[in-house]
């Protein structure tokens, strides 16, 4: 991993960015259109969204906005988006598909995720993506939030299996059962909220390292995150923090900083219980 457009290769095949942009809770606005459009103006390949986000218009619009800008085809981006827990079901599911294209302007996905595992819906809403795997509308298909019994569930009655899986994933969460559990049946991991909502940046071990690597604290987070073969997409709107958080491919932490950083965990969660959650 040397760059910004290093690719990790996924069971299928496909090549997929280890860095990309979040926009959870980026509103519809010229904020979002112009944090997005420079991300890919500074070099990120992959944008991940979700329809419940409310932003695949903007989204769209700054995939174009910023295609131009870069001089690169649609073809060298990666796009994620997510089909929401109300959608999930054989044919809704294919329609919300249709409908996020349709918000984002554009003729294919990269990568659809089924956002949460709801019981007794998500089994119909794989074979969906499945099947618009398998007509070439999608170049790959996956979950999102989906604990080791939730695939193992899933993996009972599936054709294909998912090539990724994009989880919360942090130093005080490093969910070690769910990615051996992935790595031993080739699925990705992906971190979302990788900085923890802001939270670790203050932590006297992550500032330790920050200084002994002339490094950020969300820097030394994320070259973390990509040393131990998980993606990461972290969120922000602001121009000099996307430079900023991408500069990762430049140095290497320690097998013992790693493990520093590994004992860290406390299994703590900022977002829903993916066991316990009602909506």
């Amino acid at each position: 991993m040397k760059s910004l457009q290093d690719t990790a290769t996924l069971h299928n095949g496909v090549e997929m960015p280890w860095f990309g942009l979040g926009v959870f809770q980026v509103e519809e606005g010229p904020e979002l259109v112009q944090a997005v459009k420079s991300a890919i103006v500074h070099g990120y390949r992959s944008i991940d969204t979700a329809a419940i986000y409310g932003n695949e218009t903007g989204v769209g619009q700054a995939i174009r906005e910023g295609i131009e800008a870069a001089g690169i085809s649609r073809s060298e981006l990666f796009i994620t988006s997510k089909v929401w827990n109300a959608d999930l079901g054989y044919e809704s599911t294919i329609a919300a598909y249709e409908a996020s294209l349709e918000r984002l302007g554009i003729e294919y996905l990269d990568l659809y995720l089924i956002h949460w595992p709801v019981a007794g819906k998500y089994k119909e809403a794989w074979r969906a993506l499945e099947t618009l795997y398998a007509a070439g509308k999608i170049r790959a298909i996956g979950v999102s939030n989906f604990q080791v019994h939730h695939l193992q569930d899933l993996l009972q009655d599936a054709s294909v299996k998912p090539m990724v899986n994009q989880v919360e994933y942090h130093p005080r969460l490093t969910q070690k059962e769910l990615q051996a559990f992935c790595r031993a049946n080739g699925i990705q991991l992906e971190a979302w909220s990788p900085l923890m909502q802001g939270q670790l940046l203050h932590d006297p071990v992550l500032t330790g390292l920050a200084q002994k690597y002339n490094k950020t604290v969300p820097q030394i987070i994320l070259r973390w995150d990509v040393q131990q073969g998980v993606i990461t997409i972290p969120k922000s709107t602001k121009e000099q923090r996307i430079i900023e958080n991408s500069r990762i491919f430049d140095f290497e932490l320690s097998p013992e900083d790693m493990g520093r950083i590994d004992a860290l965990n406390q299994n703590l969660r900022v977002g829903p219980d993916p066991d316990n959650f009602d909506f």
